[in-house]
């Protein structure tokens, strides 16, 4: 496949690979530019959708170890998590090879198109604290529901995951920014390589494009982990948003038109 696509062509992709590792590591959602990138070069939805797992498994890996270095993520604690997105990823992944190529093509700009309308309008909610929240009955049950929903959510699409995770996380256990982005990077990093190994078992992977992508966006997770650490993540919101509405209006142009 990379001997058939265009040098400039490549290289534009390894700097919207680059951008998406850095915007996913601050803020979440690089699936948003890497997935209309990837179909963007006529690849079928099934091979685009598990090349960008391989490629944003090494984005996701690079942010979460950076998160868990720096203290902001504690593994035990989330170990449920863990448990509900293998398990949702499993499913959604699945539930992918069964949809028809045809289906995916007009479905998969909406899914862009809804998570950048989502990153537009819903405010971030301000987290309130650095600790943990309290183990309780009700904890189990939001990790359940939080993680199997964000799992499958990812398994079947993916784009906006890492935001979905930031968001849900502060919303629901009223962490602060940063310890809801560790949370996010570990948990997308499960579902990502997760549906990465499902979606190598069913063959649909470009491993020579994937792999190339993954390079990129794991420098630019490196570079934008740290930059979230220090700088926080409302600088990156509005180039953020303003591209993925462009790249999800070019694919649904071409899938529907």
């Amino acid at each position: 496949m990379l001997e058939l696509i265009d040098p400039s062509m490549l290289a534009i992709l390894g700097v919207v690979a680059f951008i998406a590792g850095f915007i996913d590591a601050v803020a979440g959602g690089g699936g948003m530019l890497t997935v209309p990138a990837l179909l963007s070069l006529g690849l079928p939805p099934h091979i685009a959708l598990g090349t960008n797992k391989l490629a944003a498994t090494f984005a996701s890996s690079t942010a979460a170890w950076t998160y868990y270095r720096k203290q902001l993520f504690s593994p035990s604690f989330w170990r449920l998590s863990f448990v509900a997105t293998l398990i949702g990823a499993i499913g959604g992944t699945l539930v992918v090879d069964i949809i028809s190529t045809e289906w995916l093509e007009k479905a998969l700009p909406l899914v862009i198109l809804a998570a950048a309308a989502y990153t537009i309008w819903h405010p971030h909610p301000k987290g309130e604290q650095r600790n943990l929240p309290k183990d309780d009955p009700k904890l189990t049950r939001k990790q359940w529901l939080q993680g199997g929903t964000l799992g499958f959510y990812d398994g079947v699409a993916g784009p906006g995951t890492g935001a979905f995770w930031t968001v849900s996380s502060m919303a629901l256990y009223r962490l602060d920014i940063l310890l809801a982005s560790g949370l996010a990077k570990a948990m997308n990093f499960t579902s990502n390589f997760t549906s990465l190994v499902t979606f190598a078992i069913l063959g649909h992977i470009n491993i020579a494009l994937g792999l190339t992508m993954g390079v990129c966006l794991m420098l630019g997770a490196y570079i934008g982990a740290h930059s979230a650490i220090r700088f926080g993540a409302k600088f990156i919101r509005p180039v953020f948003v303003t591209v993925v509405v462009i790249l999800a209006g070019k694919l649904a142009w071409e899938a529907w038109l």
